[in-house]
């Protein structure tokens, strides 16, 4: 199988030449991320032992909005790496051209938006980031999107703009929400299903459950939403930095849908690697 992890940061140490954002550890602790760098090097060793073919590297927010070492993992690593590059959401001449650029970079795949910290929350609704969308479906570029309090307005925004994929980050679910208390927001997000331009990420599933491995007791809200959505537009993801502090190997987060999940073989090759790949108009070498 082919198998494609949509949600990875890496990232190195801070340095005085390299400084993270004001709060922005104490917000890597709140969500539960290793605190030491994470390496590109260290993600394909992890790869290799797990069976994952590629990564999508998310650049970490306590970085700021540069993308230079994922451009490095994937000038290195080519075959194994792509990049959702972020922008300055609030500044849209300088986010514009970034974007034009970065279609000359093979290896930046798309962009992805937050709209769920403090400073960027309301940005989807206060017409900060009313620039993005006609410009993205412009040029052609595939968004993720982390805002899971901005549901009914993110379906409007896919119904205004038909040629702009949209890409829905963890199931569109709240941070720190865990157990039964994620139904709601699963529910939302898999109300979105009517709208063919939206996509879900099932992602970083194991940090929604206090339950042990392999989380039984979240199951039915991952196959409720690809039972609603369709496994063709749900993909695959690990948010890996979080699910390394639950104890959990690299191989059990991908065998926790390709062995723990009620999903036929058929839904299993686009979950896991397929669907991502041709959403994002990424080839998948020899069809493998």
């Amino acid at each position: 199988m082919f198998i494609v992890d949509t949600q990875v940061h890496i990232w190195k140490e801070e340095t005085p030449d390299r400084p993270w954002l004001p709060g922005a550890r104490a917000r890597m602790k709140l969500n539960g991320h290793r605190e030491e760098a994470f390496s590109y090097e260290e993600c394909l060793q992890l790869m290799d032992e797990a069976g994952v073919s590629r990564v999508l590297i998310v650049p970490p927010s306590w970085e700021g909005d540069r993308v230079d070492y994922a451009l490095e993992a994937c000038e290195k690593h080519p075959d194994r790496f792509g990049i959702m590059a972020r922008v300055p959401q609030d500044k849209p001449e300088e986010a514009k051209a970034m974007m034009r650029d970065w279609k000359s970079i093979p290896y930046i795949k798309g962009t992805r938006l937050t709209f769920h910290r403090p400073q960027d929350r309301n940005w989807m609704i206060d017409g900060t980031a009313a620039w993005y969308w006609p410009f993205a479906e412009e040029l052609g570029v595939k968004t993720m999107v982390h805002a899971p309090i901005w549901k009914a307005e993110l379906g409007a925004i896919a119904k205004r703009h038909p040629g702009l994929r949209i890409i829905i980050d963890h199931m569109g679910i709240m941070a720190r929400c865990v157990d039964d208390a994620i139904g709601y927001w699963v529910e939302e997000t898999a109300d979105l299903h009517v709208h063919p331009n939206i996509y879900v990420k099932v992602s970083a599933v194991p940090a929604y459950s206090t339950h042990p491995y392999p989380y039984g007791n979240i199951a039915k809200y991952v196959e409720g939403l690809v039972a609603r959505m369709g496994a063709r537009r749900c993909f695959w993801g690990t948010d890996l930095t979080r699910l390394l502090e639950h104890g959990l190997t690299y191989k059990q987060t991908s065998e926790h849908f390709t062995k723990h999940m009620k999903f036929t073989a058929e839904q299993l090759e686009w979950i896991m690697g397929r669907g991502i790949c041709e959403c994002l108009d990424w080839p998948i070498p020899n069809e493998a």
